[in-house]
């Protein structure tokens, strides 16, 4: 068990923490991202890392509950399927969780940065990359790829995201395009029902050892879920590419900060 002395949640840590949960909730309704305004956030108001990563998924994961909820009438694949990718995420997400438990907190710190750089450019680029495997797919006359790679590599990205997380979405869009599913809504309806079986799993272990820090887990779900509805509605007026270069700003700016800090 890995030993963790929380820090006290002053007011102006409350409000602080709350205000980036509202706003990171908001951006992972809407573009996703959230995490790189979040996850820092924890660690600038004195959690530990791998405490402040326990405590950020389990604060995005109630947050992103509603967003499931609200695709699941778009879900478009066999039962069969759907189960089959469902226990694999599960089974990724326990595992990746208690790989970062058993990761030294020293050596977490030192790959922060790097694991930011890859979340970061998964996030610039995963637009780029699934629109190039999209029209791939389409000029191919080959069939989608069998269950068994789609398993194999939402295993990877389970893993993953109980390790870590940042820029699972995107890389669950990617893979889904090859799936043969077109419908933009199904795939998400899947992506976001996938990742919470995956953050959601990775919580267990993360209680059993103690990590989270409760008291800012709690105020930020409740911001991360304010955000998540209040801006997702207000969302609409603003072109997501707008969004999406704000959290890509933001995302170079953290992992530049964190490798300066390592």
């Amino acid at each position: 068990m890995i030993a963790i002395d929380p820090p006290t949640l002053t007011p102006l840590n409350s409000i602080f923490l709350f205000g980036t949960a509202f706003l990171g909730g908001g951006l992972n309704a809407v573009a996703g991202g959230g995490s790189f305004i979040t996850f820092p956030t924890l660690i600038f108001t004195g959690v530990l890392p791998i405490a402040a990563n326990a405590t950020n998924n389990t604060a995005m994961w109630v947050a992103g509950l509603a967003s499931a909820g609200a695709y699941r009438k778009d879900l478009d694949m066999q039962g069969r399927s759907i189960l089959i990718l469902s226990i694999t995420s599960l089974v990724g997400g326990i595992l990746g969780a208690i790989a970062l438990l058993f990761t030294s907190p020293d050596v977490f710190k030192k790959l922060i940065p790097y694991l930011l750089l890859l979340a970061t450019l998964v996030f610039i680029f995963g637009e780029s990359i699934k629109a190039r495997i999209q029209a791939l797919s389409q000029k191919s006359s080959s069939e989608p790829p069998s269950l068994l790679s789609l398993v194999v590599a939402q295993l990877a990205i389970a893993i993953y995201g109980g390790f870590f997380g940042a820029g699972i979405g995107i890389l669950m869009l990617a893979t889904l395009t090859l799936s043969g599913i077109k419908n933009i809504h199904a795939m998400n309806a899947l992506k976001a029902f996938l990742a919470t079986c995956i953050n959601g799993i990775a919580i267990v272990p993360f209680i059993f050892a103690g990590v989270i820090v409760w008291p800012q887990a709690l105020l930020m779900a409740v911001g991360g879920s304010l955000g998540g509805y209040i801006i997702a509605r207000f969302a609409r007026k603003i072109q997501p590419a707008i969004v999406r270069r704000f959290v890509a700003i933001v995302a170079v700016s953290m992992t530049a900060y964190f490798f300066i800090l390592g």
